[in-house]
Formats: C-alpha cells, sequence, structure tokens
C-alpha cells in the first residue's frame, strides 16, 4: 500500500490550509472498512477524530465522498483531508454571561441554564469557558488548559453561582476551601411530591454506576464510592410538589440530583435520574388536581425542559483578603415562573 500526502488549500485564510493525504489500497487490505483503513494509515490522528472527519465528508474513495462503514476494495483509492486540530484550550466566544461580581483575583458568574462550563465530549462550543477566556482573558491554569478559571461546576442545566479564578493563586486558595468543606453552597430545586420531614440530612455514599458511564449511583462498599451528605429543608409545598433549599456537605458529582431521588422526591425534569424531561402545563394541572391554574394557557405549553435546580448562593473567603463573601443568584425565570404557577395552585385550591 502507498500512501501520497499532499498539501492543498481547504479555506480561504492561511489556517485554513490542512493537509490532504491519498492511499492506493492493497490487496491484503481489501473488505476494510473505510474508518479502520484511515485508523491504520494515519497514525497520528485518533480515531474520533477519523471518524468526525469521515462524517463531516472529508473521505473520498475512487473521488466518492463515502460513510465510515463502508467496504474498500483492493486498487481503490482513497483521499482524506486531515481534520483540523483540536485546540489545546476553550476558544474565546462572545457569549453574554452575567457577571456578579470581579476584581482582579476572581469573577462570579450567574450560569444560565443549558450552558456546559467547560469542553468535553460533544460539548466543545457555547462554553462557560470559551464565554471566560473573552471577557476576562487572563484566567487560572491550575485546572489545566481545557478549563481556564475553572474551580467548581456546574451540571449543564443547573442555572446559578458559580465562582472562576483569574490568578493561579486565587485558584489553589478557593481549591482548599473547597476541599476542606468551609465554603457553604445553597441550592434551590423543584421537587415531585412532599417530603414527610420539614428537614434531614441524606448521608449516602456516591460511586460510579455499574453500567451507565454517564451515570453516578449510591452504592456502599464498591471502591469508587465516597462519603456524601446533603442536609435539606422544605422552604413550601404545594400540591404535588415541592420547593427545597439543598445545602450539600461534600461536592460529588450529581450529588443532590441522586440524594433527591433517594428519599423518593426527584429534581423535576431531571431525566437522567427522574424519568422526565420536560413538563407541560396540562400535566401540571392533572398532578395538582387545579384546572384553573394558568387559565386561558394551553395545556400543550412547556412550562419547564431542565432539571429544576439552581444554585442560589455561594459563601467563602476572599481568596487574597480574607474577607467573607457571599453572592446570591435569584431563580432564573423558567423555574421562577413555574413556582409561581404553583402557587397559584396554593391560593386557588
Amino acid at each position: 500500500m502507498n500512501g501520497e500526502p499532499e498539501s492543498r488549500a481547504t479555506g480561504s485564510r492561511p489556517d485554513d490550509v490542512r493537509e490532504s493525504v491519498r492511499f492506493v489500497v492493497s490487496e491484503d487490505s481489501a473488505g476494510e472498512r473505510l474508518d479502520s483503513f484511515l485508523a491504520k494509515q494515519i497514525a497520528q490522528v485518533s480515531r474520533v477524530r477519523i471518524r468526525r472527519g469521515i462524517n463531516d465528508g472529508l473521505a473520498h474513495v475512487d473521488g466518492q465522498q463515502r460513510k465510515a462503514s463502508f467496504k474498500i476494495s483492493a486498487g481503490a483509492i482513497v483521499g482524506f483531508v486531515l481534520p483540523a486540530p483540536i485546540p489545546s484550550g476553550p476558544v474565546p466566544e462572545a457569549i453574554p454571561v452575567s457577571i456578579l461580581h470581579e476584581d482582579d483575583a476572581i469573577a462570579v458568574i450567574d450560569k444560565p441554564p443549558g450552558m456546559v462550563v467547560h469542553p468535553a465530549r460533544g460539548h466543545g462550543a457555547g462554553t462557560l469557558a470559551s464565554a471566560l477566556v473573552y471577557h476576562f482573558g487572563q484566567l487560572s491554569q491550575q485546572g489545566g488548559a481545557a478549563r481556564p478559571g475553572i474551580v467548581h461546576r456546574l451540571d449543564r442545566d443547573t442555572s446559578g453561582v458559580i465562582v472562576v479564578a483569574k490568578t493561579d493563586a486565587a485558584h489553589q486558595n478557593l481549591s482548599d476551601q473547597f476541599k476542606s468543606r468551609t465554603v457553604r453552597k445553597e441550592y434551590l430545586a423543584i421537587v415531585g411530591g412532599c417530603p414527610d420531614r420539614d428537614r434531614d440530612l441524606i448521608d449516602e455514599p456516591i460511586g460510579d454506576h455499574p453500567s451507565q458511564r454517564e451515570r453516578k449511583a449510591l452504592r456502599r462498599g464498591h471502591g469508587s464510592s465516597r462519603e456524601s451528605q446533603t442536609f435539606y429543608e422544605v422552604e413550601q409545598r404545594f400540591p404535588g410538589f415541592s420547593l427545597l433549599r439543598a445545602l450539600p456537605r461534600t461536592g460529588r458529582t450529581h450529588q443532590i440530583r441522586l440524594h433527591l431521588t433517594h428519599i423518593g422526591h426527584p429534581v423535576l425534569c431531571d431525566k437522567l435520574y427522574g424519568g422526565r424531561s420536560l413538563i407541560t402545563l396540562g400535566e401540571l394541572r392533572t398532578i395538582t388536581r387545579s384546572k384553573r391554574v394558568g387559565s386561558g394557557q394551553s395545556d400543550d405549553e412547556v412550562l419547564l425542559n431542565r432539571q429544576a435546580l439552581h444554585a442560589h448562593r455561594l459563601h467563602f473567603a476572599h481568596p487574597v483578603s480574607g474577607t467573607s463573601m457571599k453572592f446570591e443568584a435569584p431563580l432564573h425565570a423558567d423555574m421562577q415562573a413555574l413556582a409561581l404557577l404553583l402557587r397559584q395552585v396554593g391560593e386557588t385550591d
């Protein structure tokens, strides 16, 4: 098999110029899938990037665009444009951000729902990290090039307060505060049902899910499990729902969502752990047994299509001055509107 690398321009700007390669398929490789064949020939490019390039139309067999599963024949000429390299860090993007506080060491942001904090598989653009690089420029690199300034994280569909570090020293100090559990975090959650206790402590270890990579699970005695504690108190009860305040004492992935599901009151519209991805006005009327709520609006109106979890308050010591600081973000419009409807149910029924 012979490879004949050649360069050609694939765009109008100098940084758009990417290398093309060409291979003649030997008898030994006849019948192979196109993606497997290219992965063997181009060792410097990962299989994931090769498959992405094929899906983007960068691969041709005898001049025709083919899918990754296409079986190649002996003597065929395979051409491939090498995908652009993945940036070492987030690309700056002019995404609006709500800044609650900013100084030389830190910035405190009110993150909207639907925004991923840092680049991850399937989420390379539109992240909070990209917005931070654009707005602040100078950010800590303590968490690595892909996570500039990111000290802690919120799930994509969780809204609210998040602190970021501008310097490595500030990042280290804040990380130490989170590790020593001196940072106080308060969340608001709308959950299904009404807990029988006004307040309680949920103490259940969290570890890897036995079969689903994107989930976590409550697992006692497992090697991946770590101590996890969440204190909650009921702020308000409604027919079929409750507004809770959750104060996690540890910071495990999906902790609040898992713990509230464990006690039988999952966060509303938590698709991963609650089994529901959205709620309509008609469903709300059925659950609350109130036909008058949202009078004049259609049953099909979607009230919420993300998990009803909001990082309401964050308390910590300033990493330079040591001054005690507390920041608060009000409920975002979607959760605020849902809470208002639920209060109307209580007033009318």
